[in-house]
């Protein structure tokens, strides 16, 4: 009877259910595990489904680690996606504690997605710099409709790569921040925006 019960439970997930239910399954594993480390077998077990069910989804080991990566991204995307006509100070202060909200929240995929960087799959890896690259391109974009910083991000030859380096710094600064209480949200917060604004106004 509890089997039976469990196969109708399992039916009632919609297709976009399942798929995030895998997902998160796979954010948790790879976040805790490198890439080389993680066995499909081991999410299909512990998300309640059978192996065949898992590669429908995702046909090869590296097209799912691929969508816990690209799943990330478009979460982080979202988040610091520019509101027209609000100044750029006031929006990184705001997107900061929003960012650093879904840190704390999703740890897993956010572990999960900036070991991408680290995976031996080329492929993988290309999902991962993709990522980061349209991250980049929003930021400069929210510079540089900027009226306080839009000219001196224009001008800068080297404001992408400003950016790039803030955004590892960034990354560094979380995965830290989630590994110990040394210092309060709004403390990273404030630490963040003034590497940004220190690196975009010098």
């Amino acid at each position: 009877m509890a089997a039976n019960q469990g196969e109708r439970t399992r039916r009632r997930l919609s297709t976009q259910e399942r798929r995030e239910q895998l997902l998160a399954v796979g954010a948790r594993l790879f976040s805790e595990s490198p890439y080389d480390d993680v066995w499909i077998e081991q999410v299909a077990e512990i998300a309640g489904v059978s192996r065949g069910l898992l590669y429908h989804y995702f046909p090869t080991k590296r097209d799912f680690f691929a969508a816990v990566v690209e799943r990330e991204s478009e979460r982080m995307l979202r988040m610091t996606e520019a509101v027209p006509g609000v100044p750029a100070r006031e929006q990184l202060a705001a997107g900061l504690d929003t960012y650093l909200e879904y840190v704390h929240a999703h740890a897993h995929g956010f572990r999960a997605f900036h070991r991408a960087d680290a995976a031996g799959d080329q492929a993988v890896r290309k999902v991962y710099q993709r990522a980061l690259a349209a991250q980049e391109r929003q930021i400069l974009a929210a510079l540089a409709g900027d009226p306080e910083f839009g000219a001196a991000v224009r001008d800068r030859p080297d404001a992408a790569l400003a950016v790039r380096g803030w955004l590892a710094f960034t990354t560094a600064v979380c995965l830290e921040w989630l590994r110990g209480p040394g210092l309060s949200r709004e403390q990273v917060r404030d630490l963040c925006a003034r590497a940004l604004l220190g690196v975009i106004a010098s």
